[in-house]
């Protein structure tokens, strides 16, 4: 593995890192809707003086917005512990595979992931680079070269 490939992997780590922090911090603002929902459903968003005896929004509008918050959440901190975990095993060259399936799913947090996710694609499918990922044995078998059956 060349310098430039060892260097382009330090990178890639670092900002796997950076964008996982960053999906972390989106997955905060589903919270909102969360709380809207939740008020929704429990009825304590209360009406306007005007309007006392109008009736509020629909039960089930509350449980859309609970349901689509709390999606929202778990697919954005599932993407950053994964980002966090594809990061953490580049820099320690395992799991391959894992990596490009986590530079896939980070393609879906555009913009930054889907450069992301690219730039992972084709430094990691580098022939030297994949050859960095294989595992080294320890104990390779002994041959016996005069040894026939």
């Amino acid at each position: 593995m060349t310098r430039s490939d060892r260097d382009h992997l330090r990178v890639l780590v670092i900002c796997h890192y950076v964008l996982g922090g960053l999906c972390f911090l989106v997955g905060f603002f589903p919270f909102l809707h969360l709380a809207v929902g939740i008020a929704i459903v429990t009825g304590a968003l209360g009406q306007p003086n005007q309007q006392r005896n109008a009736p509020g929004p629909p039960e089930w509008f509350g449980w859309l917005f609970i349901g689509i918050a709390a999606f929202l959440i778990v697919l954005y901190w599932t993407l950053a512990v994964a980002l966090v975990v594809a990061g953490r095993s580049i820099s320690q060259r395992k799991r391959h595979t894992f990596c490009l399936i986590v530079a896939g799913a980070a393609c879906l947090f555009q913009p930054i992931g889907l450069v992301l996710g690219v730039f992972t694609f084709i430094v990691l499918l580098r022939p030297s680079v994949r050859a960095a990922f294989e595992p080294v044995e320890e104990n390779p078998p002994e041959f016996d070269t005069y040894h026939t059956e």
